[in-house]
């Protein structure tokens, strides 16, 4: 994994991933999709996924649904009508097929790695440490980009929200559940279906449990674009979400009583519409223009 130098304002928060620090910044880009993302309209979202693989392959990872066959028929038809000229299925099962070398070959030359939505723990024990979940990374860092939607998107991180109560008040003892993601992107949680889920005090209350963790909230239909440069970028037609815990001066996080409500001082949110973009590496937003 890339290692940051830290934040301008002396922070340790490193927000880079994929390699050895030796080896620099990854060279792609992460494309963070809330859910629900437009198929059969403008299409603003996919169509910036074909974009960025260019003439290369677009590998499709249907490895978080129970309807994989249905998903990989969906994408490759959209991507396909968007001008993609090679898209390719990655579709795992079983973990042990992770080995099988086939899995590394739809990879080879691939320009972008799409991961759909379901359940991201479906994603992380079938990859987890194995090659294969090496040589996406290796395409992150050689200037491809990896994109994902839903469960895809809240994979990408290297501490990932699994679960949590939303459309309520946080509480101090609250069932937010955290496991391990594949770690493309270092100190950020990613929570998706935002707004029309009601997840801001869940996102909330992940990070009251650990403030070095940025907290990035997608609507539905919204991309948070995460550059080579670390600058974030909404896209879309809802707003991406930035939960800037560094500065919390109080919390009761701490306390036994599990039905009360969260307290939380001084935290900073920032919501982008589309164009607007976040620094992540000083912690600074910035008004923008649509493309």
């Amino acid at each position: 994994m890339v290692e940051s130098k830290g934040g301008a304002d002396g922070s340790d928060r490193d927000l880079s991933a994929g390699a050895p620090a030796s080896r620099g910044r990854p060279g792609g880009a992460l494309v963070l999709i809330g859910g629900h993302e437009d198929k059969e309209g403008a299409r603003e979202i996919l169509r910036e996924v074909v974009r960025r693989a260019g003439a290369r392959p677009i590998v499709v990872a249907t490895l978080a649904s129970e309807v994989a066959g249905e998903l990989w028929v969906e994408y490759e038809r959209v991507f396909r009508a968007l001008g993609a000229g090679d898209v390719r299925h990655l579709d795992i099962v079983q973990r042990d097929q992770a080995r099988e070398a086939r899995w590394l070959e739809i990879l080879e030359g691939a320009g972008c790695v799409f991961f759909t939505g379901g359940d991201q723990l479906k994603i992380t024990s079938k990859l987890g440490g194995s090659r294969l979940a090496d040589a996406i990374c290796a395409v992150y860092r050689r200037g491809g980009t990896v994109a994902g939607t839903s469960a895809g998107a809240s994979v990408m991180s290297e501490t990932m929200l699994v679960g949590g109560a939303g459309e309520e008040s946080a509480k101090v003892r609250g069932a937010v559940r955290m496991a391990p993601g594949l770690g493309l992107v270092r100190d950020l949680l990613v929570d998706q279906h935002f707004a029309q889920r009601g997840r801001l005090g869940r996102l909330l209350g992940a990070v009251a449990h650990d403030p070095r963790l940025l907290g990035v909230g997608v609507d539905e239909d919204t991309a948070a674009v995460i550059e080579p440069d670390r600058r974030l970028r909404a896209l879309g037609t809802g707003a991406v979400y930035v939960v800037d815990g560094r500065s919390i001066s109080h919390t009761n996080i701490g306390e036994e009583e599990e039905d009360r409500v969260l307290s939380l001082f001084d935290v900073r949110l920032h919501v982008l519409s589309a164009g607007d973009s976040f620094d992540l590496e000083t912690g600074r937003p910035g008004c923008g223009q649509p493309r």
